[in-house]
C-alpha cells in the first residue's frame, strides 16, 4: 500500500474498445485485458445493450427452485461450444468460487460412487487457481499462499510435461487421490508458461485410469484466448469439470460457471431422503444480467469473425515479438499462444542471472509504461500481453513499441 504514496490510483472515467481513459483525459491501452477478463472491449455495444435490455426485465432472483430463461438460454448455448459431453452446470459467482465449487464435487462424487472419499488432490507446479482457501491449497505460487500455509491442505505435485515423473506419481498417489484441477495448456499466473497439448493428453488417460476427476480451470483460458474456444480443445479432450468465469461475461459482471458430465451429476441424482445433494450455492448464482451478457459474449464469438481476425493477429504478433525482442540483451524468452504474448526478462542473457529484486525493475517498466498511456501488469520478470480479442493491429503495433522503448529506457 505504500507504493501508493508515490504512484496514486488512476482515476478511469470510461473505456471504449482496449482504451480507458483516464480523468485527467489521458489514454492509456489496456493490453492485459482488464487483469485477463475483458475479452471483447470495453464497453462492447453489443454486450452493454443486452444487459440494458434484461435489466428493466429481471435483475436478480433466488437461483433455488427458480431459474430464468437467460439462464436456460445460456447453457443451450455453451453446450454447443464446449468439449463434448460437457452438459450440467452450475452457476457461481467468481472464478475461486467455481474452483471450490469443482473441489467439494470431486470428493462428494468419489464418496458417492463406492470407491470411498478420496481425501487427496494433484495440481501441476506453478499453478493458479484463485485466493479461496480450497483454490490457493491446490495452486502452487508461494508469493499468495506462503503465509495462509496453516490453513490449508497439502496437494501432489506435478512438474507440468515430465511425463515419467507424472506418470509415477499417478502409480503412488492415483488410489487416494479425488481430482487433478490444472490450467491446460497455459499457467498464467506463473509467467504465462506453456506445456504440450500431449502432455495434457497424458493426464486425461492417467486421470481415466485411475479414477481421478480431471478438472480443468478455463477461467483465463477460455473463451478464444488461447487460439481455440478452449485450451482443452488443443488435446481434443472433455474433462470431468471445467470451471468457467473471465471472459465469460466479458470481463462486464462477476459471475462463474463449473460445468460437469452427466456421469457426475448422475452420484448427486437421489431421492431427498439418500442425502446425496451438492449443497453449495452463493447469492448471485444465475444473476440474469451476468447470463445475457453472456449470451451476447458467445453471440459474438460464434456469429461474428472475431476469433479468425484474432487468429491472424496472433500470427503477426508472434513474429513481431519474435523479431523485436529475441536480441534484445535482457529478454531470455518469448512465450506465445494466441495473442497472448510474453517476455521473460534477465540482467544478463549470456548467463541467464535474474534481476536484483530489490530494484523492483518490472514495477519500474509498469510506471515508465503508464507515463507512455500502456497498463502493462508484470508477473515477477515477466512482461506480458493478453489484449481483448478484437483489438486492432495498429494498437498492438503502437504497444509493443512501447515495451520496446521502456526496454531501451527511452
Amino acid at each position: 500500500m505504500k507504493d501508493y504514496i508515490d504512484l496514486p490510483p488512476i482515476i478511469i472515467e470510461r473505456g471504449e474498445g482496449a482504451f480507458l481513459y483516464g480523468a485527467d483525459g489521458k489514454r492509456y491501452i489496456d493490453i492485459i485485458g482488464s487483469w485477463w477478463c475483458n475479452l471483447l472491449g470495453h464497453c462492447n455495444p453489443i454486450i452493454s445493450n443486452a444487459i440494458k435490455q434484461q435489466l428493466d426485465k429481471l435483475e436478480h432472483i433466488i437461483f433455488a427452485n427458480f431459474s430464468h430463461m437467460p439462464a436456460i438460454e445460456l447453457a443451450e448455448k455453451l453446450v454447443t461450444i464446449l468439449p463434448k459431453g460437457l452438459t450440467k452446470f452450475h452457476f457461481n459467482d467468481c472464478g475461486s468460487a467455481s474452483v471450490e465449487v469443482a473441489l467439494k464435487m470431486a470428493f462428494q462424487y468419489q464418496g458417492q460412487s463406492g470407491r470411498g472419499y478420496k481425501n487427496r488432490f494433484m495440481c501441476l507446479n506453478g499453478g493458479y487457481h484463485g485466493e479461496t482457501i480450497g483454490a490457493l491449497s491446490v495452486g502452487s505460487m508461494d508469493k499468495y499462499s506462503a503465509c495462509f500455509k496453516p490453513m490449508l491442505f497439502e496437494p501432489i505435485r506435478l512438474e507440468a510435461g515430465d511425463f515419467d515423473a507424472t506418470e509415477k506419481i499417478f502409480q503412488k498417489y492415483g488410489k487416494q487421490t479425488a481430482a487433478l484441477i490444472i490450467e491446460p495448456i497455459l499457467q498464467g499466473a506463473s509467467g504465462m508458461k506453456i506445456y504440450s497439448a500431449d502432455y495434457l493428453k497424458h493426464l486425461k488417460k492417467l486421470c481415466d485410469k485411475y479414477n481421478v476427476i480431471l478438472i480443468a480451470d478455463e477461467i483465463a483460458t477460455g473463451f478464444g484466448r488461447t487460439g481455440k474456444m478452449f485450451a482443452c480443445d488443443h488435446a481434443n479432450i472433455t474433462p470431468d469439470i471445467m470451471c468457467l468465469s473471465k471472459g465469460l461475461t466479458g470481463g462486464y459482471l462477476p459471475f462463474a460457471i463449473t460445468v460437469t458430465t452427466d456421469k457426475i451429476y448422475d452420484a448427486f441424482y437421489a431421492d431427498f431422503k439418500d442425502g446425496k445433494a451438492f449443497l453449495h450455492s452463493h447469492t448471485y448464482s444465475g444473476n440474469p444480467l451476468g447470463c445475457v451478457a453472456s449470451i451476447a459474449v458467445i453471440d459474438i464469438l460464434t456469429k461474428t469473425t472475431v476469433i479468425d481476425t484474432a487468429t491472424k493477429n496472433a500470427v503477426w504478433l508472434k513474429k513481431t515479438f519474435e523479431d523485436t525482442f529475441k536480441n534484445h540483451k535482457n529478454v531470455s524468452d518469448i512465450r506465445s499462444i494466441g495473442l497472448i504474448n510474453a517476455i521473460e526478462l534477465v540482467e544478463d542473457k549470456a548467463s541467464g542471472k535474474s534481476f536484483d529484486k530489490s530494484k523492483r525493475i518490472p514495477y519500474n517498466l509498469y510506471k515508465k509504461a503508464l507515463e507512455k498511456g500502456l497498463l502493462l501488469r508484470p508477473m515477477g520478470d515477466v512482461l506480458y500481453f493478453n489484449p481483448p480479442l478484437n483489438i486492432e493491429r495498429e494498437v498492438l503495433a503502437e504497444s509493443v513499441d512501447i515495451v520496446s522503448q521502456i526496454l531501451d529506457g527511452k
